[in-house]
């Protein structure tokens, strides 16, 4: 449940950042914000893999890139289900499901795949041939 929250707080960050950059999207309140993260989170884990499953040979055939369209369309499908949340149109859906996606990834990358935070330290002789001293 703990890292449900975690990435739905990325998304929301993530949709903030693209009302920021993207001209189209459009968020009205704070509280607003926080049920498209959490909401977000929720179409993409029942819907997405169903749409995904049903897009396979689109996918397959763009080698992956017609997933962005997928990830457009949950985007779309939120603002159609979220009063106070607007896109105005498939570009903009599209360029800010690229921020979401990037803000997801740079996220995923520090907190890890399983939702903590972790520390890495290297220290010399811990695997890189070196001996210890």
């Amino acid at each position: 449940m703990t890292a449900f929250i975690l990435r739905a707080v990325i998304s929301a960050l993530g949709l903030w950042l693209a009302t920021r950059w993207v001209p189209g999207i459009r968020i009205e309140d704070a509280g607003t914000l926080v049920l498209a993260g959490l909401l977000l989170g929720v179409v993409n884990a029942v819907v997405r893999p169903i749409v995904i499953l049903l897009t396979l040979p689109l996918t397959v055939l763009s080698l992956g890139i017609f997933l962005l369209v997928v990830n457009a369309g949950m985007l779309a499908l939120v603002a159609w289900m979220l009063p106070g949340f607007h896109v105005a149109g498939f570009a903009a859906a599209f360029e800010t499901a690229l921020v979401v996606w990037i803000v997801g990834w740079l996220a995923s990358w520090l907190i890890g795949p399983k939702g903590r935070i972790q520390i890495h330290i290297h220290r010399p002789g811990d695997g890189d041939g070196r001996p210890m001293r």
